[in-house]
């Protein structure tokens, strides 16, 4: 509603501005507070078609055409400075109306016209080395910009284009964990279209261009928090189903502690409070990191970040609104049938070799990286993270190796919906039913199902839920049933074991999905192109399974 009640009022301030500045330019003022007409009659004032109006129409390419329609209109009457350029495109009505009243602003004739003309003159005198009719065309030339000038347009231009290329249609995310493996790698940069399951409007508009949430290097958040905008999606070209790689941001990441190596949600520290402590298996960096982020949760230093610069993670969509899931195990169960696993889903297996054991460019060959092996238990067994093929593999290499599935138990309070009563026995596999909700959709009201739908309701919702004198009260009247505004989707990754998803946070609201991975387009090795380039990853298309 704020946004277009802000487009409305602009739309009108412009309309205004125009009926003050037609009679100028011999038009019938009326006709700059016709929507459409008055932008065709701006289109004849500076030497464009009048049909171009409708390119206003196009979304994203419309934002450029008129930014360079209304630098032309005040041209078109000797304001040549960046300063006019910049209150034409950001503030039309100020300048339009001191251009309609300001006697001295005389219309010049049709700017892009003159303008092309006079570049064509300087051609001929170039072209014709006529050395003094060319300096004297130079040093009258009323378009003429500094080179500092050139400059500075040029990159506000290039970082404008590429601010909105990157808000609205397209964004380069690169793969930082190995959650996804073995269908994305650590290192695999993606475009993401942001298209595809419709575009997003901005939420968060005070904030430096191309930085998603952190300022580089000096630390701190890229954005304000205020103003900001009200959540619209334009119709997308297709809907999330099953089985989709989504790009999202972040639902629990609303509430943050930023430590030197990821980013931890305030929840997951305090239902797990054992992660701040030491553990035989860590190494000196592991050990700083944790040091530093027990420092930040001792002094209480967490971020609040709204919904569209929470973090970007990827994942596979494996169950939409309405759809019941159960893990049995491994195996994933989606309305009761089993669930198409991608061909490389990896597990997690606990071997009976060392470090020194291993031949990292051997298990290279097979596809097994760096980040696919970890410290099992205290006698520092090696951990694969790895698909079937790979372990047949591996045992071929290796004719005495011990390979055994992780043996995870039930995990309590550490899965979602973080309840004992509900998931006490759950574990990673070995998980649910849960049932994913969708919009429009009634649930009854329950002791039993609130820990599951509770932040659904209060925080993506926006709703005030509470417990009193045995009823549930929202938005402080009774209620006994619940119906979603919106829809949800369950996010697992096929590196099943490795993977922090759904499971360990819930539902992933319709309103936090960023986009659908289109290509990779380039690739690195264990994220260091020092390691060398994945060639065979490049341009390849990510959603196959």
């Amino acid at each position: 509603m704020i946004v277009l009640f802000f487009f409305l009022l602009m739309l009108l301030g412009i309309s205004v501005g125009l009926y003050l500045l037609f009679p100028k330019v011999n038009k019938e003022a009326k006709l700059g507070l016709i929507p459409g007409i008055n932008f065709a009659e701006v289109n004849d004032i500076i030497g464009r078609p009048k049909w171009r109006a409708w390119l206003l129409l196009i979304p994203i390419v419309g934002i450029f055409v008129y930014a360079g329609l209304m630098i032309n209109l005040v041209r078109s009457f000797g304001r040549y400075s960046w300063f006019d350029s910049f209150l034409a495109v950001v503030l039309p009505p100020i300048i339009l109306y001191q251009i309609a009243k300001n006697p001295k602003d005389k219309y010049i004739g049709k700017n892009f016209i003159l303008e092309a003309e006079y570049k064509e003159k300087l051609k001929e005198a170039s072209d014709s080395k006529n050395d003094r009719l060319y300096k004297r065309l130079v040093k009258e030339n009323p378009y003429k910009k500094s080179v500092l000038r050139e400059w500075s347009e040029s990159i506000i231009f290039a970082v404008f284009a590429a601010a909105f290329i990157r808000m609205f249609l397209v964004e380069a995310y690169v793969i930082p964990t190995p959650s996804m493996e073995g269908s994305l790698l650590v290192g695999d940069y993606l475009f993401v279209s942001k298209a595809s399951y419709g575009i997003r409007t901005p939420m968060t508009v005070a904030m430096i261009p191309l930085l998603h949430n952190r300022i580089p290097i000096v630390g701190g958040e890229s954005y304000l928090k205020k103003p900001s905008l009200e959540y619209h999606r334009l119709p997308g070209f297709e809907k999330i189903d099953r089985n989709d790689l989504i790009v999202f941001n972040w639902p629990v990441g609303d509430s943050i502690y930023v430590a030197p190596d990821r980013t931890w949600a305030v929840g997951q520290i305090r239902r797990n409070p054992d992660m701040l402590k030491g553990r035989p298996t860590e190494d000196r960096q592991r050990r700083s990191n944790r040091l530093a982020l027990k420092k930040m949760v001792d002094s209480k230093d967490y971020i609040v970040r709204p919904i569209d610069k929470k973090d970007h993670y990827i994942k596979r969509c494996v169950a939409i609104g309405g759809d019941s899931l159960q893990i049995k195990n491994r195996q994933l169960f989606v309305n009761g049938e089993p669930a198409k696993n991608p061909e490389h889903l990896q597990f997690s297996y606990v071997s009976n070799l060392k470090y020194q054991d291993l031949n990292l460019k051997r298990l290279d060959k097979i596809g097994i990286l760096e980040t696919d092996l970890g410290i099992a238990d205290q006698q520092r067994n090696i951990l694969f993270y790895i698909d079937e093929e790979q372990v047949n593999k591996l045992k071929e290499f290796y004719p005495g190796i011990s390979l055994k599935p992780y043996p995870f138990e039930g995990e309590g309070i550490k899965l979602f919906p973080h309840s004992e009563s509900i998931a006490g026995d759950w574990s990673v596999d070995n998980y649910g039913p849960i049932w994913v909700p969708k919009k429009g959709a009634t649930i009854e009201l329950s002791k039993e199902n609130i820990q599951t739908y509770k932040r659904v309701i209060s925080v993506y919702e926006g709703n005030d839920i509470s417990w009193q004198n045995g009823s549930f009260l929202i938005n402080g009247e009774k209620a006994n049933s619940y119906t979603f505004k919106q829809d949800y989707y369950w996010a697992m990754g096929d590196n099943r074991h490795n993977s922090e998803d759904s499971r360990a946070w819930g539902f992933v609201p319709h309103d936090h999905i960023v986009g659908k991975p289109k290509i990779i387009w380039f690739s690195t090795k264990n994220a260091s192109i020092a390691n060398g380039i994945n060639w065979n990853r490049i341009f390849r298309n990510p959603n196959k399974m």
